[in-house]
């Protein structure tokens, strides 16, 4: 008999390319949930193929699990429409949204294009099934030789979960600017960190426990100041700010848009932003 295979070490990861198992260990704590709000096989699947302390990420809670919804939703809309497109992850991580949009049936004709450094594609490659319509690239998304790969010829819908955040404002609205000039048509969608919360990262005081302080985040916006960028990147012809996806309990009552009405809430929450290309 053939013992469980050996489980892989996560330790190299390093930096911000850690953050990956840290989305990944709450994504797949919720995927375990009988009540859970998502449902990620693969999550579960990496989750227990690795080998780390995460535990040092503190008590996991839903907030990856409904960001991936609200990601799946904005993608699976446009693949709705635009069935051969390409879409694009940047740094994309562990995430594992695209079987859970092949569950939804939105993934036959696409070419999925995975976009992050040499360690995280390694253990991609290693640890999730092979598809021929996903195409990795092993460099950095600030790299823009990732865009010579894309065909864009039946559409271009680019995914940044859980990055823009991590870069200089400078570069992370340079990326945008440069996505907006590169692929006219697509959209992009990206997550953000409020102001108050990027100060914390910055200053080393968002401890997740005694062994894990977060790394800086130093891009922030509000969600209102995500809706401006259409008037203020050359080639962003809309912003949208995406509903919250409702969780359980506490999280499905902080997802209600009353608390929009009161301008320091709306000014201090989250937000998921839905740019279109001109």
């Amino acid at each position: 008999m053939t013992g469980p295979a050996p489980r892989i070490d996560g330790n190299v990861l390093e930096g911000v390319s850690a953050t990956a198992l840290w989305t990944l260990y709450f994504r797949a704590s919720e995927a375990k949930r009988s009540d859970g709000v998502l449902r990620d096989p693969w999550a579960v699947t990496l989750f227990d193929a690795i080998d780390y302390d995460y535990g040092k990420f503190g008590r996991p809670n839903q907030s990856h699990a409904v960001r991936a919804l609200a990601f799946d939703a904005a993608t699976r809309e446009y693949l709705t429409a635009h069935p051969k497109a390409s879409v694009v992850a940047l740094a994309e991580g562990l995430q594992t949204s695209f079987w859970r949009l092949q569950r939804q049936g939105v993934t036959d004709e696409l070419t999925w294009y995975s976009v992050d450094l040499p360690p995280i594609v390694a253990l991609r490659e290693k640890l999730l099934p092979h598809d021929d319509r996903v195409v990795s690239l092993a460099q950095s998304a600030l790299d823009r030789s990732w865009m010579d790969h894309i065909d864009a010829s039946n559409g271009v819908f680019i995914t940044t979960e859980g990055l823009l955040m991590y870069l200089d404002p400078d570069d992370a609205l340079g990326l945008i600017r440069d996505c907006a000039a590169r692929f006219p048509g697509g959209r992009m969608v990206f997550d953000n960190v409020p102001p108050w919360f990027s100060r914390r990262t910055v200053r080393g005081k968002l401890k997740l426990s005694d062994r894990y302080v977060t790394p800086p985040m130093p891009f922030a916006m509000t969600p209102d100041e995500a809706v401006a960028l259409a008037g203020r990147i050359p080639g962003v012809r809309a912003a949208h700010d995406l509903p919250m996806i409702p969780g359980r309990g506490l999280y499905k009552v902080l997802a209600s848009p009353v608390w929009d009405r009161l301008g320091f809430l709306r000014r201090g929450r989250p937000s998921h932003t839905l740019l279109e290309f001109g």
